[in-house]
Formats: structure tokens, C-alpha cells, sequence
């Protein structure tokens, strides 16, 4: 007989183990890129940034941010204004609702994908790795 745990963890890794994992086709691979993640994950917080705070702050070229950035305009996760400011071109870009939407299940798949935080400090404090990621079968094994 399994030992409960405090605070209903057992129930909650129950649940887990019952749940398949998704698989890592099952992420946003728009979003997963690590320069279009930044872009999402800064505009996420912030209610718009500037090209130039977006380049600062991600630590990229200009022609990296660029195309990055029109990927996911043109997926419709952000929007870019374009204006002059002082003679001076000046991009504005904001997450769209569709953008937040697709962050949201994004951070949701990647967190099922993984093995419960109580499981990652466990395997921390007794140094092992065994058991941390349940084996799936092969699709061969059906």
C-alpha cells in the first residue's frame, strides 16, 4: 500500500500518472523558438515595447528581431505599429488576445511535460535521476 503524502500530493500526482504526458510535437514550435519566446514572453508583461527595447532587452540583431517578429504578426500573436517620431521611425509591438492565448497553452503543455516539482526536488535532495521521467511505449509497442 502507497504511503500518502501531506497535503493531498498523492491525489495530485494520481491525476498525473493517469494523464498521458503530451508529446513534444504538441508544442507551439511558433513559440517555442527561443527568440519568438522572449518577444512573446517580454510583450506578455509589458503592455508594448519599442523595436529598440525589444532588441535591447533580447539581445539580438535587427534582422533576427525582424523576422522573428513578423512571424508572429503574421500568426497574428502580435501586432506591429509603425510611425515617425521626431523624423524618426519608431515600431511599436503588443500581444494580441490570440498571442496571451497561445503563451497561456504553451507554458500549460510544457508544465504537463514535465515530472511534478515535489518529483524534481525529490530526485534533487537524494542525487538521483532514476524514475524522474516515466518511459512511454513506442508507437512499434503499442
Amino acid at each position: 500500500m502507497a504511503k500518502q503524502k501531506k497535503n493531498g500530493a498523492s491525489a495530485a500526482s494520481e491525476k498525473s500518472a493517469a494523464a498521458p504526458r503530451p508529446a513534444p510535437g504538441d508544442i507551439d514550435q511558433l513559440i517555442h523558438e527561443r527568440l519568438r519566446l522572449g518577444i512573446v514572453c517580454a510583450l506578455a508583461v509589458h503592455d508594448s515595447l519599442t523595436f529598440t527595447e525589444l532588441r535591447a532587452l533580447l539581445q539580438t540583431t535587427d534582422g533576427n528581431l525582424s523576422v522573428q517578429a513578423r512571424k508572429l504578426e503574421e500568426a497574428g500573436y502580435v501586432t506591429c505599429q509603425k510611425r515617425f517620431e521626431a523624423r524618426k521611425p519608431k515600431t511599436t509591438y503588443k500581444l494580441t488576445a490570440k498571442g496571451r492565448t497561445a503563451l497561456e497553452d504553451y507554458l500549460k503543455t510544457l508544465s504537463e511535460m514535465l515530472p511534478p516539482i515535489e518529483q524534481l526536488r525529490h530526485a534533487a535532495r537524494s542525487n538521483t535521476r532514476e524514475g524522474l521521467f516515466s518511459r512511454r511505449p513506442l508507437p512499434s509497442e503499442g
